[in-house]
């Protein structure tokens, strides 16, 4: 039997309060950068840019004072190829700001359609740019952060759950072999979690989107650097709110776009706008800032009218965080020249692709049988946060947003670290798919990191709402593998 209802009840908005700042930065790479992603492309250097590309960071300081700080970066990005330069970025920042490796993140849009990130590249065309462009972004990643944090001010993240139909699955099955590209008969997570950050006085400060679909609407075809679908969202979201959008990429492993692989970038413009559409049917189905519905009376008409109206609330404080790790066991991976055999017969230069993402993949993240996957967990008052580096499919948010019902949860791929690892369902094993086969992670591994942010997610759900006003030491904490906690 259902609960009934009574006078003062509330429609409950999930919130994050805490001192906020949010700054922006244009990451547009210079023409002539190296920005062959897809092996098909006959050529190597940009000519241009569709649209801006952009960094932005968003603080978030305990109202009670600056210890416990959290800055979480997103910048539109393809991947990093290489452990070395996403650490080397990182680490930059992180001594600039001065912040534990538990308190930064850094997540990239994932762009098919960006400068190729990766300073070994150097010697081939346009790769000479790379190691400047990843030393500007670094410096980027600084300034903003450092912005954002001298801006912030008492504010709140409100948060609402919409949907879009832009991401599709991407595992086809044509006379027996496993194709990426639109399965009409397969369902896709339509879910778009977005966050609409105001000051205290109402003043809109920016708007957060996490929404998990590839940004592989433009490919071989175009030759400029572009956000794919992200940019023409960013650009309907911004115009509306005159604010900032921070772009989240989900698990999006095994989502895109319906139409896709093509040059043509207004159709990229095309899904950026339905994305945005969505986007504003969330935060317009919110009620005032700082307010929640309450039912506050009835008043007599042709109808007894039962009246809700917005009252002031508070609440949604504590900032907390744990850094973990899934222990995730490795394939038995072929060499480099068992795989260039294996490829003889594919086109040179979709074979040099491949071995060079295999080639960098044995370079830093593997070493010994397994690997240790970090996991990083924030709780934002009322939200959760849960961020990694690889490409979970999209059953991980699925499976962590029924775990925990009520609680709005974000989840970022391609975050602190490199984005060329999959973590595919037993299913996409079983069916020989791109991802299975690419992914050097054991079947299994995505059920282990999402045992792994289970426990993370408990752990900081189990802090009192009153832990806000305190401020004890970071402790050690025990997850699927360790874990690093702060509570501020």
């Amino acid at each position: 039997m259902a609960e009934q209802t009574r006078f003062g009840d509330r429609i409950r908005v999930p919130r994050t309060s805490a001192l906020i700042g949010v700054a922006v930065r244009d990451i547009t790479p210079p023409p002539g950068i190296r920005a062959k992603n897809w092996g098909p492309a006959d050529w190597e250097r940009s000519e241009g840019a569709h649209r801006e590309m952009t960094l932005t960071a968003l603080a978030l300081v305990p109202e009670h004072g600056a210890a416990g700080s959290r800055v979480l970066i997103a910048a539109d990005g393809t991947w990093w190829r290489r452990v070395a330069d996403e650490r080397g970025v990182r680490e930059r920042v992180l001594d600039a700001l001065g912040l534990d490796e538990s308190a930064l993140t850094l997540s990239l849009s994932h762009t098919h359609a960006g400068p190729v990130l990766c300073a070994a590249d150097a010697h081939l065309s346009g790769g000479e740019l790379i190691p400047g462009y990843l030393e500007a972004l670094a410096d980027a990643a600084i300034e903003a952060a450092r912005e954002a944090l001298a801006a912030a001010e008492p504010g709140r993240i409100e948060w609402a759950t919409g949907h879009c139909g832009l991401a599709a699955n991407r595992e086809l099955d044509v006379d027996g072999r496993a194709l990426v590209g639109f399965n009409p008969q397969a369902e896709a997570d339509d879910t778009v979690l977005v966050g609409r950050v105001t000051a205290a006085n109402g003043r809109t400060l920016g708007t957060i989107v996490n929404y998990a679909c590839h940004p592989t609407t433009l490919s071989w075809q175009n030759r400029l650097v572009s956000p794919d679908y992200v940019g023409a969202m960013r650009a309907l979201v911004e115009d509306a709110t005159n604010a900032p959008v921070l772009f989240l990429q989900g698990a999006s492993g095994e989502l895109a776009p319906r139409e896709q692989y093509t040059g043509d970038v207004g159709v990229a413009d095309r899904h950026g706008r339905s994305l945005g559409h969505a986007v504003l049917a969330a935060l317009d189905g919110l009620p005032t800032p700082g307010t929640e519905l309450s039912l506050s009376g009835v008043v007599e008409s042709g109808a007894p009218l039962a009246v809700w109206a917005a009252e002031p609330v508070t609440g949604g404080q504590l900032l907390s965080g744990v850094l973990g790790a899934a222990e995730l066991d490795l394939v038995d991976l072929p060499s480099l020249e068992e795989l260039a055999e294996t490829w003889a017969d594919i086109d040179p230069r979709s074979r040099e692709e491949r071995l060079g993402r295999a080639r960098n993949l044995r370079e830093g993240y593997i070493d010994g049988p397994s690997v240790r996957h970090p996991v990083w967990v924030w709780r934002l008052g009322d939200a959760i946060f849960v961020a990694h580096p690889g490409e979970a499919y999209s059953r991980f948010q699925t499976t962590l947003r029924e775990r925990f019902p009520g609680t709005p949860i974000l989840v970022a791929n391609l975050t602190n670290g490199p984005g060329f690892v999959y973590l595919p369902t037993r299913e996409a094993y079983a069916r020989g798919a791109y991802q299975a086969w690419q992914t050097p992670l054991r079947p299994g591994s995505l059920e282990r990191l999402e045992a792994s942010a289970i426990d993370l997610i408990a752990q900081v759900l189990a802090e009192p709402e009153s832990a806000a006003l305190e401020s004890p030491a970071p402790q050690q904490t025990p997850a699927t593998a360790t874990a690093r906690r702060e509570t501020r």
